[in-house]
């Protein structure tokens, strides 16, 4: 006997229930072999938003985005100016903000900022964004995320980025402690590791024999647009 349309529609939708119900179980599994971890993962993203949010209220106040911390165990803000996009690089200045500089595994987070927007007044209409984050597409290589191969006043970048270096390999404690890498072939993560302007984000994986290698970095970023719009907002912007 020959299906009718209502009978097709409701067999793919039941089609699409179980599907759904098959990766959601999968979704399910896959957290709750280690619960305590996702949970980590969760708060150090919080904690990457809150951080954001501190920076932005940052430039809103005094007119620039801050530098890096002066070192690991001083979280006030750097006291000279950046000479160069290696001197603009580091740790959050957690203390200068009045905000967490570590995630939830001890580490501090990093950061990176165009040493253009670290310097009061940014000129709007001549300063350049500089920072780039790539990711890599199906055959590992490297397409955009934001920003691109050049900077400029009619194509900008980001003014800041800012990351976790996650739970394993690389990174600094609050102690000033820097992580051994106990890993091979995690390029990625090497290369964020000694960064100053480039950066690479992918989705978390244990995965060695991955294009570059096992990764668990976790980012999030400052675009030029949401910088500029809360500080016209508070005429801070020449």
């Amino acid at each position: 006997m020959r299906q009718i349309p209502s009978q097709r529609g409701a067999a793919l939708l039941l089609l699409v229930a179980v599907l759904g119900l098959g990766a959601a179980s999968l979704l399910i599994g896959a957290f709750g072999r280690d619960t305590g971890e996702a949970a980590r993962q969760q708060r150090t993203l919080a904690t990457l938003a809150q951080a954001r949010d501190a920076l932005l209220g940052f430039a809103v106040t005094h007119g620039r985005l801050p530098r890096p911390a002066a070192s690991a165990l001083d979280g006030h803000e750097r006291a000279a100016d950046c000479a160069s996009d290696a001197d603009c690089s580091g740790f959050l200045p957690w203390v200068t903000l009045g905000v967490a500089g570590s995630d939830a595994w001890g580490k501090l987070l990093r950061y990176s900022v165009t040493p253009q927007m670290s310097r009061a007044p940014i000129i709007s209409f001549s300063a350049v964004a500089n920072r780039v984050v790539l990711a890599r597409d199906g055959s590992g290589a490297f397409a955009y995320v934001a920003g691109q191969d050049l900077c400029d006043v009619s194509a900008q970048c980001l003014p800041a980025v800012l990351f976790s270096q996650g739970k394993e390999h690389f990174g600094t404690t609050a102690s000033g402690v820097a992580q051994r890498n106990t890993a091979r072939g995690n390029i990625d993560e090497a290369s964020n590791d000694h960064a100053s302007r480039s950066f690479i984000f992918r989705p978390a994986s244990a995965n060695d024999a991955l294009p570059g290698g096992a990764f668990d970095d976790m980012f999030t970023w400052i675009t030029l647009p949401a910088l500029y719009q809360r500080m016209r907002a508070a005429r801070n912007l020449p």
